[in-house]
């Protein structure tokens, strides 16, 4: 599911050398970089975008590189008519970088835990009734929601689109991601139910979205004859609970092991370990990865933060993992910017693109608001807590990751990756920034 691997060219897609043109001879394409050249040249990029934006602009960390990566996009699709080859070379540059294994294999196992970790457990704890429920029900509602009004509506338009295809995008595009809204959120003093529900929602949806989504591709890819709702509830048990009880029984491990020393550097190094060396092990066993390491970064993040390091271990790890984490966010929006010279738009309509973002947006609400209501009295939230959650619930790299990773035996991929990148643009850069006037219309006391 994180997509074809590049050989020995770690998570760079491996291709067909590239033709010299007649004009130019001497021009040599940008591809076949290493990997530490290809890693140099995005951090360079990242810091450089994020410094821009520090310095000009001033939006939100992940909005502001994810604007500036797309302008840089833009002025290289730009830049066609006057030197088509630059930008055929920066296109094949960005189009060596398989986003799906970086995204899954590379970023999502430090991401997921360093976002756990940083999360408030005692509160989540507090808030575990709606941040499940979102969580679990709320994923399949909407997958339900968009899957099916993709469907009737693409079709409407003279799309050739499979039911089961359909469901698949709204897997995909149904776990919502918290990074780019975090900044936002922290100005303000909105009710800490709220805050944690959007945090601690989107760090378990994101685990149940792909468990969801590798049960429905498994039955794109495979045909429905040979998978029963047995076979899928069985999957899903088994990836779900599976990654849960791996990630407390890791947990737990980094507990007992942080525990017994008192030695920073040690300690710091342990945490990487066991993020890196418990996804591994979590994929060998076919079991959630990403459900795993939220579960051990809330444990480590209380459990450990509470008896097991001392003040200066504490620090060190906190700030290690928050520089981790910056860092991470911050290229994996500029890779969502730059994918826009690779993502084949095509000449379809553009309204199917309009009436997809609504989709999402209305699916979201509803998916927030029937367990809402149906569960209010057991409910810590006030009756503006749908719609907080729903603008609030911003789509990310994940979604695009898994939109890549469809095979391209589907004939309707470019569609539906063309279709996922418009909902994540629209909702990191739209939502995100008018974040901050629905907070203070819904809550005009919050700043």
């Amino acid at each position: 599911m994180a997509g074809n691997k590049g050989g020995s060219g770690g998570f760079i897609k491996s291709s067909e050398p590239i033709r010299e043109t007649k004009k130019q001879p001497n021009v040599q394409p940008i591809i076949l970089m290493n990997v530490f050249t290809l890693i140099t040249l995005l951090l360079v990029g990242a810091s450089l975008l994020a410094y821009l934006n520090t310095r000009f602009l001033k939006l939100p960390d992940a909005i502001g590189v994810m604007v500036l990566s797309l302008l840089f996009s833009l002025a290289m699709l730009g830049l066609n008519a006057i030197a088509p080859s630059l930008l055929e070379q920066v296109r094949q540059g960005v189009g060596q970088i398989d986003f799906g294994e970086v995204l899954f294999d590379v970023m999502l196992s430090f991401l997921l835990f360093a976002g756990a970790f940083h999360t408030d457990a005692a509160r989540l704890r507090v808030e575990r009734r709606s941040v499940m429920l979102f969580a679990f029900v709320g994923v399949l509602l909407s997958t339900f929601f968009v899957g099916t009004g993709l469907y009737y509506i693409g079709n409407g338009l003279g799309f050739e689109l499979p039911y089961l295809l359909c469901l698949l995008f709204g897997a995909l595009i149904s776990p919502t991601d918290p990074i780019a809204v975090l900044g936002i959120l922290a100005k303000f003093r909105l009710p800490e139910s709220v805050k944690i529900n959007i945090v601690g929602e989107s760090l378990f949806n994101d685990g149940v979205g792909v468990v969801v989504f590798a049960t429905i591709y498994e039955m794109v890819v495979g045909g429905t004859d040979t998978v029963t709702l047995g076979h899928i509830s069985l999957t899903f048990l088994e990836e779900a609970g599976g990654g849960v009880l791996f990630g407390l029984a890791l947990g737990y491990l980094l507990y007992w092991l942080l525990r017994s020393i008192n030695h920073y550097q040690t300690e710091v190094l342990l945490t990487v370990a066991g993020v890196m060396g418990g996804y591994l092990l979590a994929q060998q066993l076919h079991i959630s990865g990403p459900l795993a390491m939220v579960v051990a970064g809330l444990l480590v993040g209380d459990k450990a933060r509470q008896d097991a390091m001392s003040h200066q271990t504490e620090e060190y790890v906190d700030k290690f993992w928050e520089l981790i984490d910056s860092i991470l966010n911050a290229l994996l929006f500029v890779l969502i910017g730059l994918e826009l010279l690779v993502i084949p738009f095509g000449n379809g309509p553009w309204t199917i693109y309009l009436l997809v973002i609504l989709l999402v947006l209305l699916s979201r609400y509803l998916a927030i608001l029937i367990p809402f209501t149906l569960a209010r009295r057991w409910l810590d939230l006030d009756a503006n807590a749908p719609l907080m959650l729903t603008w609030g619930g911003l789509r990310g790299g994940l979604s695009v990751a898994m939109a890549l990773s469809i095979p391209e035996s589907i004939p309707q991929k470019a569609f539906i990756v063309t279709i996922t990148y418009v909902v994540v643009l629209f909702s990191v850069i739209g939502q995100g920034l008018t974040m901050e006037r629905l907070i203070r219309r819904l809550y005009p006391t919050s700043d």
